[in-house]
Formats: structure tokens, sequence, C-alpha cells
């Protein structure tokens, strides 16, 4: 029987999504982990969502919802993680090891399609956040041409950073600059709204209410949207990590103090100033203006993580390109769709798209999950892996379903766990028939 190449060394182009990274390439330490993902777990985004639980379950109830969905949700991103920095392998390489090195295509394009989408959503939080900033100043030109050239200046910016190489802009940029300026801005937008809660009673705060319109499975499900939704991503950053303890930890305890406190600060807008816009809010803080520039300078990373990832994504499918190129042209196209789409219109798709990646790491970590062989699984891999493919369409089927027909439930974590199940269930019984053959 005649051995294919790795897909990462096949003809004379080499594919560094699909390739395992090298250990003197692996520098990040836990603590370039737990920087990377606290600053991008914060954004303007996360407190609209936490604005969001309040009135359902009330500010106690919302916070007990919170705390849980964080950790949990940031563990399974953290599994990832952990599963990237072991094997030294991309998400492109994690999804062609499991799905087949021909259907892998699919979910790879797809999630080059979601991360332009998330890229452009980025730039337009950015581009508002800085016209309310301009208008707050007073100056002239805050309106429609204000926007423009607002979404210009970001999207040059984020190709600026797209030249840079990746583990020097983590290592330096986010974890000595980003990270300590946006700590300082969340805590002083905390310590001035904990200050009108004080003003206001907390018997009073804590005993509001909730209205009952989302059950706690289905806030549960939108805390842990956000995690969730860089599911697709992680493994790019953390294939970089000396170890995968350290990849596990620094990523799951970063992440989920970022999506806690911004969720949090979300609940706690919300109820202290219930119908008022959350970057209006932001700025009626003492001290708000500077504060909401701060995280605004944060928003930066997401829209890098977004366009790195899928820079990956492309080289994977085209690698004559490089990451770099890819990267490039990837912030130029979310720079444009910034501009001409409707992000209102494209948030349901993009929400649609994320419900597809939930069931396929439901899969990738069933699969993978304490295997020592997955960079030759990689090499061994179909074209079709037909009993993954079909438990993940199992997955989307069932995330809609759930969505459709049990909404109260949720639908992320019962997908993921459908697909988790299924998969590992898979994999004991596919193993005896290996050893089998191998004798």
């Amino acid at each position: 029987m005649t051995v294919s190449p790795p897909p990462a060394a096949q003809g004379s182009v080499t594919n560094h999504s699909l390739q395992v990274v090298a250990a003197h390439e692996r520098v990040f330490a836990w603590h370039n982990h737990a920087a990377l993902w606290f600053s991008l777990g914060v954004g303007l985004l996360v407190l609209q969502m936490g604005a969001l639980i309040a009135p359902a379950l009330g500010f106690t109830g919302a916070l007990w919802v919170i705390a849980g969905g964080s950790l949990l949700g940031a563990a399974l991103l953290a599994w990832v993680a952990h599963i990237g920095a072991t094997h030294g392998l991309a998400s492109a390489g994690l999804m062609h090891a499991v799905m087949g090195r021909r259907f892998a295509q699919l979910p790879v394009l797809l999630n080059i399609v979601q991360l332009l989408g998330w890229g452009a959503f980025e730039l337009v939080v950015m581009r508002e956040a800085t016209v309310a900033i301009v208008s707050r100043l007073g100056w002239i030109g805050a309106g429609t041409s204000a926007a423009l050239w607002a979404t210009l200046a970001w999207g040059a910016l984020l190709t600026l950073l797209m030249t840079l190489p990746m583990v020097r802009l983590v290592r330096q940029l986010i974890a000595r600059v980003a990270l300590p300026l946006v700590v300082l801005a969340l805590l002083w937008i905390s310590w001035q709204l904990l200050g009108q809660a004080h003003t206001q009673g907390w018997a009073a705060l804590t005993a509001t209410p909730g209205n009952g319109s989302m059950s706690r499975l289905s806030a549960l499900d939108l805390v842990i949207a956000m995690p969730v939704s860089w599911l697709p991503l992680v493994a790019d950053y953390a294939r970089h990590g000396r170890s995968a303890k350290g990849a596990f930890w620094g990523t799951w305890a970063g992440f989920a103090l970022a999506n806690a406190w911004c969720y949090g600060l979300g609940v706690l807008i919300a109820t202290l100033m219930p119908g008022t816009e959350m970057m209006a809010a932001v700025l009626l803080v003492q001290g708000g203006l500077l504060a909401l520039a701060l995280v605004l300078l944060d928003e930066v990373d997401n829209a890098y993580g977004d366009t790195y990832s899928a820079a990956m994504s492309a080289h994977s499918l085209l690698p004559r390109r490089s990451v770099r190129h890819w990267a490039v042209v990837v912030a130029l196209a979310c720079t444009v769709l910034a501009i001409v789409l409707q992000m209102h219109s494209l948030e349901p798709f993009l929400i649609l798209l994320s419900s597809v990646f939930t069931p396929l790491f439901g899969v990738i970590v069933g699969s993978l999950a304490g295997r020592r062989d997955v960079a030759g699984l990689l090499s061994r891999a179909p074209a079709v892996n037909g009993g993954a493919v079909a438990i993940w369409l199992l997955g989307i089927g069932g995330y809609h379903a759930l969505a459709q027909w049990a909404p109260h439930w949720g639908s992320a974590l019962p997908a993921f766990a459908l697909t988790l199940g299924l998969s590992a269930l898979l994999r004991v019984v596919h193993q005896p028939a290996a050893a089998r053959s191998m004798a």
C-alpha cells in the first residue's frame, strides 16, 4: 500500500497551517496565553450581551448564570487549546485529521467566511465607538463621513498589524501594552458603576426581579456563546505554547475572567441604566470617555485574532500564498465589508455559522483528546471520514432542532455533548478493529 505524504509536505510548497510547529518555535508561556485570551475576551459586544440577560433573570440570577457559563465555556476553549498545544497543529490541521483531507476543506472554508464576517463586525463596533467619542468631544464631522473615515482608519491599522509576526505581537504588544490598559479601563468602569450601585442601594439592586423572558439554560447558552465562538481559532495560537498544561490553564483563566467581568458589567449597566444604549452608558460614567477609548483600542486585538485565523485557514487551502499575504488580503476584505454591508442583517448569518462549529469541535475533541499520534493521523487521513462527518451533521441538526422546539434547554452545550460522546464512542469502537488489523 502506498502512503501519501503529509499535506504539509505535498509538492514543493510548505503548508504551514497543516504543519506541526517545531519545538524551538513554541515560545508561549501560560501567562502569554492568559494575556492573549483575556484581551480577546474583552469587548463592547460582550457588554451588550450581558445587558440582554439582566432583564430576563434579574440581577442576582444573571450573575450566577454568568459565573457558571464563563467557567464552563472557557473550559471548552481551553480543552481545544490543550489539544492544539499538545500536537502543535492549527485548527485547519485538526479539521483535516478528523474530517478527512478533502472534506475538511468545507469547514475550513466556512471558517474563513465566518471570520471575514466577524472581522468586519469588529470594525463596525470600533467605528461606532469612535463616532460616539468624536460626537462626545463635539468635533466637526461626527456623521456619515466620520463613520467612513473611522472604518478606513481602523482597517488601515489592522492591515498594518497583519504585516507583523504574530508571536512577537502577542508577547510584546498585547501582553505588555494592551493588557494593562484594558485592565485599568475595566477597573475604572467597575469602580464607577459599583459606586452608583452603592448609592442606589444594594438591597434594591439584588432584589431586582427578572421578567422570565429567557430561561436559565437559554441564558447559559448565551454566556457560553462567546467562548464557543472562538473555538475555531484557539489552536492557531495554542500550537505555539511551550506546554499543553500552560495552554490549558492560561486560556481558561484568561478568558473566563474576561468573559465573566464584561458580562457582569453589562448586567450592572442594564440594571442601573435600563434602556440606555451600551456605548452611551459607558460615556455617562465619570471618566467614561477615556475608559471607552481604552476598551476601543483593545477591540483591535479581536479583529486581529479573526483576521490571523482566517489567513491561516486560507493558507491551508491555497498554500502558495504565505500566511502574511493572506492576512493582508483578509484585513482589506474585512474593511470593505464593514463599509458596504449592513451588520444587523449579517449578525443572524454569523450566529448560524457559529452553530456549525459547536458540534464540529465536539467531534474534534471526542476524536483527538488524549491521543498521541495526531500528526500521524493527519498524514494518514482519508479523503472523507464518513463517521465523523455523519456525527457532525447530526450535531448540527440537533442544535437547530433544540433551538426551534426546545429553546429553553439551550443548544450549544447539548450539541457539543452529543457530538463529543458519539465521537468518543466511535473512537472506542474503531480502536479494537485497528488493533486487529495490525496483528
